[in-house]
């Protein structure tokens, strides 16, 4: 199953979701795209005007370009998206957590989609580290189980 990860950019949960067996969805892998993309000359600076109407999609003309071009990307990751893992409370640091607005917009077209996510909190120690590795695990394994019934 494809896995969208919030935030986007997390090495840490791409790397989870595919050792579980399943496909993250990821700013990384749409980024590199725009990079192996000859049309567009500094990429991912440059954006075109397919990108522009993508996220209007998502977010109204009033909102700030920013908060538009992350929904260009993400928009289309979270619509392919048969699941999602979102980490909450994440240093600034630990993937792009710097744009409060944006973080929230994912939240909602998640929850607009109505696909199983699983929320779990940053890990502060390596106890709790392992408890939200055992929570996304057991997350993972029970689409498993949804897919082979499907």
């Amino acid at each position: 199953m494809k896995v969208f990860i919030d935030p986007p950019n997390s090495m840490i949960l791409f790397d989870l979701i595919e050792r579980f067996g399943h496909e993250p969805l990821s700013t990384m892998a749409a980024l590199q795209e725009r990079v192996d993309n000859i049309e567009i000359d500094m990429p991912p600076m440059n954006v075109t005007l397919d990108d522009v109407i993508k996220g209007l999609k998502y977010a109204g003309i009033e909102v700030p370009s920013g908060i538009r071009g992350r929904l260009a990307i993400w928009g289309p990751l979270i619509e392919e998206a048969d699941a999602a893992v979102v980490m909450e409370g994440a240093p600034f640091a630990f993937g792009c957590v710097g744009c409060e607005r944006s973080n929230l917009m994912v939240k909602y077209l998640l929850q607009r989609r109505g696909i199983p996510v699983v929320t779990v909190n940053y890990p502060e120690n390596e106890e709790e580290g392992k408890l939200v590795v055992a929570k996304i695990k057991e997350f993972l394994d029970k689409l498993n189980d949804k897919r082979e019934v499907d």
